[in-house]
């Protein structure tokens, strides 16, 4: 599901600085469409860490920060689960037992194991 985090862009003499106060981070970008970017990674970035310690990702607030007369307020969208499927392709090793006649078949047609497991769990979760 999406989300929409409001974000600040401060002009700068580089391009752009960019706040996100919901998550406390802040990135940069040479420009608006840099920014942008580079806050959806921020976001994506900081989701999958505090996924993967169990914790939730707050809800998006959309009151009570302050600016300056200079910053542009906007908002970005994400969607945490795509982002991570998007970005995520850390291999881990996992162990799997077999019927030995079904293991020496495909080791003599030369299957890749890894391979075939990935394409088989993408089909079965319909990803």
């Amino acid at each position: 599901m999406k989300k929409a985090y409001p974000v600040i862009l401060t002009p700068d003499s580089d391009g752009f600085f960019v706040t996100i106060p919901d998550i406390d981070r802040n990135t940069q970008g040479k420009d608006i469409a840099e920014a942008i970017y580079m806050a959806r990674e921020a976001l994506g970035a900081w989701a999958i860490c505090e996924q993967d310690a169990g914790r939730p990702a707050p809800e998006p607030e959309t009151v009570g920060y302050s600016k300056s007369e200079i910053d542009i307020v906007t908002y970005v969208d994400i969607d945490f689960a795509e982002y991570r499927k998007a970005v995520d392709m850390t291999a881990e090793r996992t162990n799997v037992t077999l019927p030995r006649y079904l293991k020496r078949q495909a080791e003599a047609r030369g299957i890749n194991f890894s391979q075939e497991l990935t394409e088989r769990l993408k089909e079965r979760l319909e990803l």
